[in-house]
């Protein structure tokens, strides 16, 4: 069974004979979550996977509806939720101009230098998600991204058109600077770094090479993000495990994962944080913070961050 919505990306404002209606067919079982409509918005469309620090880009000036649903499935992988909607998108017209999923995108950085409307209306995987972009003409863009938890499937879909305030589309090439992250003590504490970024490295951890044990602490970071947790039984967050680029890929992401699940558990040990508010995930060495060729770079690259998953 399928669901037809007409997406319409603010078709009154629209310019006469610009037709920018947009028919997808989704699982019966998806619901809408959100529905925004800008008559006279930006956006920037990801045009390339984020590497050397940066998301390239295209910066779209017009209408920008943005509308989310969840798909109540356990058996739908991101994959077939998303193989045939890129299909439909295609079938009407559109070209891909760049498509990718989970790692091959940049993983973690490309998540989140890319605009996502934020919990509960859009979940994102960090290892498990798909994109893509794609322009019919000059004039019509869009973005697509799905993803899924384990209980459900989350389709994203960003559409840009003219309106009466932008009657052509403005695409002029851009790139999106990796939002900083310091990794000294200078960064903000964490429940502030949370509120104003949604996310915050948990800089006073310490692991050593290859092991995913945590030290004894006490820490500050963890005491601080208990506290922040405990305030708001509706906040979630998701721990992301680093690590240096000692040994292969397969291992450092296992290894980082243990390490998230380790800071983990002594929040839910220690702290008494429910686990239904926590979420552990690795990237191994993929997301770097610091150059791996010294011993400073490496031990700064052994961290957990945490990422504020919703806003209530």
């Amino acid at each position: 069974m399928l669901r037809t919505v007409a997406l319409l990306a603010a078709l009154a404002v629209a310019p006469a004979g610009i037709s920018q209606a947009l028919t997808l067919e989704l699982p019966a079982s998806s619901k809408p979550l959100a529905d925004r409509q800008s008559a006279a918005d930006t956006y920037l469309l990801p045009t390339g996977p984020f590497a050397n620090d940066s998301l390239p880009g295209q910066t779209l000036e017009g209408a920008v509806h943005r509308q989310t649903w969840q798909v109540v499935s356990q058996g739908l992988t991101s994959l077939q939720l998303f193989s045939p909607l890129r299909d439909q998108i295609a079938a009407e017209g559109y070209t891909i101009l760049f498509e990718c999923g989970g790692a091959e995108c940049g993983g973690f950085d490309f998540r989140f230098a890319t605009e996502v409307l934020p919990a509960p209306d859009m979940h994102v995987d960090l290892t498990d998600f798909r994109f893509l972009s794609a322009a019919k003409g000059d004039t019509d863009h869009l973005s697509l991204l799905v993803s899924r938890s384990a209980n459900a499937g989350f389709i994203q879909l960003f559409h840009v058109t003219p309106s009466a305030d932008s009657p052509a589309v403005v695409a002029t090439t851009a790139i999106q600077p990796k939002p900083a992250l310091v990794t000294t003590v200078e960064q903000a504490p964490v429940p502030e770094a949370l509120n104003q970024l949604g996310r915050a490295i948990l800089q006073d951890l310490t692991f050593e090479t290859g092991s995913a044990a945590l030290g004894p602490g006490p820490f500050a970071s963890l005491q601080s993000l208990a506290e922040f947790l405990l305030a708001d039984p509706d906040r979630k967050i998701a721990l992301v495990g680093h690590t240096d680029a000692v040994g292969t890929l397969e291992n450092n992401v296992a290894l980082s994962k243990r390490r998230a699940a380790a800071v983990l558990e002594r929040l839910a040990g220690t702290y008494g944080i429910p686990r239904s508010q926590l979420e552990a995930e690795g990237m191994g060495y993929l997301s770097p913070v610091a150059p791996n060729q010294t011993s400073e770079g490496r031990e700064a690259n052994r961290r957990v961050e945490v990422i504020l998953l919703n806003t209530r």
